[in-house]
């Protein structure tokens, strides 16, 4: 099993429903660790040295975070900016995450439908994470589609409890060595592999 670390950044948790059962699905799987930048660190003061420690520990490295006006909360990029150095996890001598996992976990408020071309919000969800999917391949790691819960103002309690079925179903199936990777990317959303696991499960 790959060690799984969850570096959760929510700046208003205690009002959050969707992140909420996405963690409450997850937190008792012993190989998951979550660690939660805004308890951790309320003051943005982050312990660069401790956060190396657990991505140097972890194999399967999730960001999880619900989108701020098109980006993560600012924390996230704190943490990207003082921990991911140059020299350590990219540049010359920096191979330390290389071939690790990153995969996004996030939440939007607008549906599916209201990204993409010609839509509201006018750009896929995909292209407002360019800039973490390009730091995973400056670090030479393995970047995974987002596992996206949408519409989340919208979504029933039951609809609720499937996503964080499905976000237990992928970390689980993530985490085993013997996982296609070259079959997760053929997909767009990692919740939809998630699904399409979770149905062959089914036959």
């Amino acid at each position: 099993m790959k060690k799984t670390l969850i570096l959760f950044a929510h700046p208003r948790f205690e009002n959050s429903r969707a992140n909420r059962a996405l963690l409450q699905a997850v937190q008792n799987l012993k190989f998951v660790t979550v660690h939660d930048l805004y308890e951790l660190y309320p003051d943005f003061n982050i312990d660069v040295g401790n956060e190396k420690k657990l991505l140097t520990e972890h194999q399967l490295i999730i960001w999880q975070f619900p989108l701020y006006m098109y980006g993560p909360p600012a924390i996230l990029k704190q943490w990207i900016d003082l921990v991911l150095e140059y020299g350590w996890a990219h540049g010359a001598g920096g191979c330390s995450l290389e071939n690790k996992y990153l995969a996004v976990a996030v939440t939007t408020g607008g549906s599916r439908k209201a990204y993409g071309a010609n839509s509201f919000n006018r750009f896929a969800l995909s292209e407002f994470l360019r800039p973490l999917e390009q730091a995973a391949f400056l670090c030479r790691m393995i970047y995974l589609p987002p596992f996206a819960v949408q519409g989340i103002s919208r979504l029933t309690a039951a609809e609720l409890t499937r996503y964080a079925d499905l976000y237990r179903l992928a970390i689980e199936r993530l985490a085993t060595d013997d996982s296609n990777t070259s079959d997760i990317l053929h997909y767009e959303f990692l919740d939809v592999w998630a699904t399409a696991q979770h149905n062959q499960e089914a036959l």
